[in-house]
C-alpha cells in the first residue's frame, strides 16, 4: 500500500514550481495547562501571497504532525494548535498544481494526500485546536474542521469553501465534516449557496454564529486570547457544548434546498454543486471515512473535467490578467486626478459621482440642464452615503467628508475649470454627445481627460470635431456601477498614451477591471450580447415559442435567461444598440420589429410576475408577429452558439481586444457569465462549436482544458 509520504512525493514531482508552505512547530507553557505545541503555517511571503497547500506543503505539515504526535504519545504535551501567518490562515489547495494534472490517478492522489494528512489531527492523543487568525478558504477551512476546537478572529475578512464556485467540491473534509458539525442546512449555505452567489465570503462573527468556531476574539490580541481560552478548556474550566444535529427530515430538506439553489443558478449545466450535495446527503449517517472516499472520487473526476479547468481559467483571468491589462500604456505616463467632473445628473451619472467620490476621495461636480436635475442627482448621492452609514459600512466623519466632496453646478466653466477628468453620461445620441464635449472642451483645462460612458457609439467620431481629440477616451461602465467590476476602456483613433494611461490609472483606483478595447461598434460585451440576444429574437420572430427559445439556452447555466436580461438592460436600450450594430454590420445584426413593438407599447419586458415567476405578458403576446419556422431547444442552442462563435472570431480578427482571454474577462466581469463556462470561449471550444464555425479553437490546448 502506498504511504502518505510516497503519495505526496509523487505529486510534488509533478509540481516543481510550488510555493511551499512550512509548518513551524514551537512550544508554549500554558498557565495551569502544561506544555502546548503550536504549528504555524507560513510560506515565508507577505500577506499578498496567501499560504496554500501543494504536495510539498502537505508533506511539511505531515512531518510537523509526526513530531507532535510523538510528543503527545510520550505525554510531553497537553494539546496542539494550528494557526497562520499574519492576516492569513491558509487559502486551500494550490490551483497552479491542479492545472498541471493530466491523469485521473494523479488527481486522486491530491485528494487522498490531503485527507491522509488532515485526518491525523483528529486522531492525536491530545486535544487539537485551530485558530483562524486571518483569511481561510477551501483547504484552509478544512484543516481546521479536522481539529477538536476552533477559534476565529473578529477581524477575519474572508472565510469560505469556494470550491463549487470554481467547479470542484470541498474535497478535504468540507462536504463531510461541516454538516456533521453545524447541520446540513447551514452547511448547504456555506458550500452551495455562498459559493454560487459569486463566492460570497463570511466574516469572523458569522463563522462564530454559524457554529463553525467555538469562540470569537478581537483581532488585536487574537492568538493570546485563543491560547488563554485553550488553557481554560484544557484545565476543564470551559466545556464546549455543541447542539445536537438533526439527522431526520431536516437533513433531507436542506439537501433539496441546495438542489433548488443549484438548479436556479446553473440549471444542471455544471456538475460540482450536485456532486457536493450528494456527499452532504450521504454524510447524514455520520460515516466520515465513506464521506472522505466520496470526496476523493468527486475531486478526481472534477479535476479531469472541463468545468474545473474553465473555472481555474476564469479565476486566473479575474485574479491575474485583470491586474495587468493587455495593451495598457506605461502607468508612469498617467497624470494625477485631483478633481472630477460629471456631465449629467441622472441615475447613471449619479452612480458614477458616488463611485468617484468614494474611491478617489477628490471633489466631484455634477452638471445638468437645470438646477432641479442637479439637486436630484446630488440628493441621490447623499442618500446613498446615508445608506452606507446606516449599514455601518462607513463612519459619520467619512460620510460627512464624502457628502462635502459631491456638489452640483449649472455653470460648466465654474464646475469644470480646474477638473482633471471629466466624464459624460448623457443621452446615447452622437449629436448630443458631440455638443456636450464641445461645451466641455471650451471650459476645461488643456490637460483634462474627456471620457465618455457610451455603450456603443464611436469614440473617434465623438472626438472628431474637437481641437484636442487626443484626450478623449471611452470609459464604459456597466450597470449597476457599484456591483459589476468591468470597465471597457476604449482608445479612439486620436487618443494618446498619456490620456489612456490616466484612464487606466483612474480605473485602478476605482477598483475596476479595465480591458482595453478598439473603437469598434458596441465594443465587447454589448456586441456579443446583442448578437446573442438578436439571434434569440430572430428565432422567436421566425416562429419558435418564447419558452422554447429561452429553454434552449438553459444548459449554459447563465445567471438569467435572455429575456430577463433584456428586461434588466431595458428593451429600449437593447433596441438602440441593435440599431447601432445593424448600421455597422447589417448582414449579421437585425432589428426586430417585435422588439420595436414592445418598446413602442412602453413595456418593460416580455414577462409579468403575477405568480412570482416569469410568465409571458398577454399584452406582449398579442403584439408578437411570428412566422411558422419552429426550432427545437437543441436547434435553438446550436444556432445561438454558432452566431456567438462567429462574432467572437470576427472581433478577434478585427483586433477589438488583444486575445480571446479578454473576451472572457469582459463577459465574466461585465455580464456575470459563469466561471464554469470560463466566460464563453472555453465552452465553445469544449462543445466543438469554435471548430465547426471558425475551423479552429479559440484557446490553445491546456489553457482552459486538461493538458494533452
Amino acid at each position: 500500500m502506498t504511504t502518505t509520504a510516497e503519495l505526496l512525493k509523487g505529486a510534488a514531482e509533478l509540481f516543481p514550481d510550488e510555493v511551499v508552505t512550512s509548518a513551524h512547530v514551537r512550544h508554549l507553557d500554558l498557565p495551569g495547562a502544561g506544555r502546548f505545541a503550536l504549528i504555524t503555517l507560513d510560506n515565508g511571503l507577505d500577506h499578498t501571497k496567501p499560504t496554500t497547500f501543494g504536495p510539498q506543503s502537505l508533506a511539511n505539515l505531515d512531518a510537523a504532525i509526526d513530531r507532535v504526535e510523538a510528543e503527545a504519545a510520550e505525554g510531553t504535551i497537553t494539546g496542539i494548535g494550528i494557526t497562520g501567518k499574519p492576516f492569513i490562515f491558509a487559502v486551500g489547495a494550490d490551483l497552479k498544481g491542479v492545472e498541471l494534472l493530466k491523469r485521473h490517478e494523479d488527481a486522486l492522489a491530491i485528494g487522498k494526500g490531503g485527507h491522509e494528512v488532515f485526518k491525523r489531527l483528529a486522531h492525536l492523543a491530545v486535544p487539537t485546536f485551530a485558530y483562524y487568525n486571518g483569511a481561510a478558504m477551501g483547504g484552509g477551512v478544512e484543516v481546521g474542521l479536522h481539529c477538536a476546537y476552533r477559534t476565529v478572529s473578529a477581524a477575519l475578512p474572508a472565510f469560505s469553501l469556494p470550491e463549487v464556485f470554481l467547479g470542484l467540491v470541498p474535497g478535504w473534509g468540507g462536504c463531510t465534516l461541516l454538516p456533521n458539525l453545524i447541520g446540513a442546512d447551514r452547511a448547504v449555505t456555506v458550500v452551495i449557496e455562498n459559493s454560487l452567489n459569486q463566492n460570497r465570503q463570511l466574516k469572523g462573527a458569522q463563522v462564530f454564529e454559524l457554529g463553525i468556531a467555538d469562540a470569537l476574539f478581537e483581532g488585536a490580541d487574537f492568538l493570546e486570547q485563543s491560547l488563554a481560552w485553550t488553557a481554560a478548556v484544557l484545565r476543564g474550566e470551559i466545556v464546549v457544548d455543541r447542539p445536537e444535529i438533526d439527522r431526520g427530515t431536516a437533513w433531507d430538506q436542506a439537501v433539496e434546498r441546495g438542489r433548488g439553489i443549484a438548479d436556479s443558478k446553473v440549471h444542471g449545466a455544471a456538475p460540482a454543486a450536485y456532486r457536493a450535495l450528494d456527499i452532504i446527503a450521504n454524510a447524514k449517517d455520520g460515516d466520515l471515512q465513506a464521506g472522505f472516499d466520496a470526496e476523493d472520487t468527486a475531486l478526481a473526476d472534477l479535476i479531469m473535467g472541463g468545468e474545473l479547468r474553465s473555472g481555474i481559467y476564469a479565476f486566473n483571468l479575474v485574479q491575474k490578467r485583470a491586474k495587468r491589462p493587455a495593451g495598457a500604456p506605461d502607468k508612469n505616463l498617467a497624470r494625477p486626478v485631483t478633481k472630477v467632473g460629471v456631465v449629467g445628473a441622472g441615475l447613471m451619472a449619479s452612480q458614477l459621482a458616488l463611485l468617484f467620490a468614494r474611491r478617489l476621495e477628490v471633489p466631484v461636480v455634477l452638471t445638468d440642464i437645470d438646477q432641479e436635475r442637479i439637486d436630484k442627482g446630488v440628493g441621490y448621492v447623499h442618500g446613498e452615503i446615508d445608506k452606507l452609514l446606516g449599514k455601518r459600512r462607513i463612519k459619520q466623519d467619512q460620510a460627512n467628508r464624502l457628502k462635502a466632496l459631491v456638489t452640483g453646478s449649472l455653470d460648466k466653466a465654474a464646475g469644470f475649470g480646474d477638473a482633471d477628468f471629466i466624464i459624460e453620461a448623457v443621452f446615447e445620441e452622437m449629436g448630443v454627445k458631440q455638443q456636450v464635449f464641445a461645451e466641455v472642451e471650451a471650459v476645461a483645462p488643456a490637460h483634462a481627460i474627456l471620457a465618455t460612458n457610451t455603450s456603443s457609439l464611436s469614440v473617434t467620431e465623438m472626438a472628431s470635431k474637437l481641437k484636442n481629440p487626443e484626450r478623449v477616451v471611452g470609459f464604459h461602465f456597466f450597470n449597476p456601477v457599484a456591483i459589476l467590476p468591468l470597465l471597457e476602456i476604449v482608445r479612439g483613433e486620436a487618443t494618446d498614451d498619456a490620456s489612456l494611461a490616466t484612464a487606466f490609472g483612474v480605473a485602478r483606483k476605482l477598483k475596476k477591471t479595465a480591458v482595453l478595447c478598439k473603437d469598434a461598434p458596441a465594443f465587447v460585451v454589448n456586441r456579443i450580447l446583442t448578437r446573442f440576444m438578436g439571434e434569440i429574437q430572430n428565432i422567436i420572430d421566425e416562429g419558435t415559442p418564447v419558452e422554447t427559445a429561452e429553454k434552449g439556452i438553459d444548459p449554459l447555466g447563465l445567471p438569467m435567461s435572455p429575456l430577463v436580461l433584456l428586461e434588466l438592460v431595458g428593451p429600449a436600450i437593447g433596441l438602440h444598440v441593435s440599431e447601432t450594430l445593424h448600421r455597422a454590420f447589417p448582414e449579421r445584426f437585425t432589428v426586430s420589429q417585435n422588439l420595436a413593438a414592445v418598446v413602442k407599447a412602453g413595456k418593460r419586458g416580455f414577462y409579468v410576475y403575477d405568480s412570482g415567476k416569469p410568465e409571458l405578458d398577454p399584452e406582449v403576446a398579442a403584439l408578437l408577429v411570428q412566422g411558422d419556422s419552429v426550432l427545437t431547444e437543441e436547434q435553438v442552442r446550436a444556432r445561438v452558439l454558432d452566431a456567438v462563435a462567429q462574432e467572437i472570431g470576427l472581433m478577434l480578427d478585427e483586433g477589438v481586444v488583444a486575445e480571446a482571454q479578454d473576451i472572457d474577462l469582459c463577459l465574466i466581469t461585465g455580464a456575470g457569465w459563469p466561471f464554469h463556462l470560463g466566460g464563453i470561449t472555453p465552452y465553445l471550444d469544449r462543445e466543438g462549436v469554435s471548430q465547426r464555425v471558425n475551423g479552429k479553437p479559440f484557446l490553445a490546448p491546456g489553457v482552459a482544458s486538461v493538458p494533452a
